[in-house]
């Protein structure tokens, strides 16, 4: 629904054909802050902005001044704008002044009414708006367009190997892709932007990634592992816990589907039953990309079995808790040590085969 949604909100900014109320929701700040940034660009005239565009807080505006601002007709301009930022803090009698102007807002001012954090929609607000829109966090598989149409944004353009690495080096943190896109696209300067471009800039090469990590334990490589373990540790937003997080999340969706097919599942479906699984999960942090992974879990349904699994899974609980209660070893020898036992884990294959 949030999609459809979207769709309209950035649709009647290309048409300039503004709604007077708008209502944005959601989870994802960076999303609401960038989405109404674009809206108070479209809107207000920058020869007349001082007189004709407002910003308030919800905790800090009163009734009389909130009534003031919202009967205030345009300066020198077609229309004027209002953002009430953290519209759910508004105190009671500031409420009702906001309640009474949304059954007959002015045709010449726009107001944008913002949520902060993730507080729950207000439905009366919701249906009072003329366009509603919930900014929740991108899942996994929409972060790559969205790269892309930021890089667009900046007047970049970015290759499809180029938008795989910088996700995997970086990750879902949309404030950290949006940043290393404002470097890249100045080092591009007009040409695409290219895996050179991210190694140089971001600091990861192809074959180095946490996809790459993942791959080599899956596939017990423990030599591989092991030399990619100190790369992987230096990219940004990567740590001990969010490798053992993204080590956990695929064995639990292989031992996901290895259950399936034990009970008789066909091959030929369990790429969609894992890619069904993680749009269900909603959050499960998967590494790299939805469809790398579930390519990644198809292949190793038939490569793991169930009691290994099990006992990989115990690995994982294990070193998750060792990493946040102790110190006793860094890191990387804690992490070293969890893919040594996982790799070597192939010693009970013939057990359960």
């Amino acid at each position: 629904m949030s999609v459809a949604e979207q769709r309209a909100f950035f649709k009647s900014i290309r048409d300039r054909q503004f709604a007077p109320v708008y209502y944005v929701h959601g989870e994802d700040d960076f999303l609401k802050e960038d989405a109404v940034k674009q809206l108070v660009a479209a809107v207000v005239d920058p020869a007349t902005r001082d007189f004709n565009f407002e910003v308030r807080r919800g905790n800090e505006v009163d009734a009389g001044t909130l009534a003031s601002l919202l009967d205030t007709p345009p300066m020198m301009a077609e229309r004027r704008m209002l953002v009430v930022r953290d519209v759910g803090a508004l105190k009671k009698d500031a409420r009702a002044a906001l309640d009474r102007y949304l059954t007959r807002p002015s045709a010449d001012t726009v107001v944008a009414l913002v949520t902060m954090g993730d507080a729950k929609a207000d439905k009366k607000l919701e249906n009072a708006a003329g366009i509603a829109v919930c900014f929740d966090p991108l899942t996994e598989d929409r972060v790559p367009k969205w790269i892309e149409h930021q890089a667009k944004e900046l007047g970049a353009t970015i290759g499809e190997r180029a938008v795989a690495l910088l996700h995997e080096a970086v990750g879902n943190d949309l404030p950290a892709l949006r940043a290393e896109l404002d470097k890249l696209a100045s080092y591009a300067a007009g040409r695409e932007i290219d895996e050179d471009a991210v190694t140089a800039i971001v600091g990861v090469r192809h074959g180095e990634t946490l996809g790459d990590l993942l791959d080599a334990v899956l596939d017990r490589d423990a030599a591989r592992a092991i030399d990619l373990l100190p790369h992987v540790l230096q990219q940004p937003k990567t740590n001990a816990v969010t490798i053992t997080m993204a080590l956990a999340t695929q064995m639990l969706a292989v031992a996901w589907a290895r259950a399936l097919r034990d009970r008789g599942a066909p091959m030929g479906q369990m790429y969609n039953e894992l890619f069904t699984l993680l749009k269900e999960s909603g959050g499960a942090f998967t590494g790299r990309s939805w469809g790398d992974a579930v390519k990644a879990w198809t292949r190793g349904v038939e490569r793991w079995t169930t009691p290994q699994l099990d006992r990989a899974l115990s690995l994982l609980l294990a070193t998750d808790c060792a990493l946040k209660e102790s110190r006793l070893s860094s890191d990387e020898q804690a992490l070293a040590t969890l893919v040594l036992s996982l790799c070597g884990l192939a010693t009970q294959r013939s057990a359960a085969a």
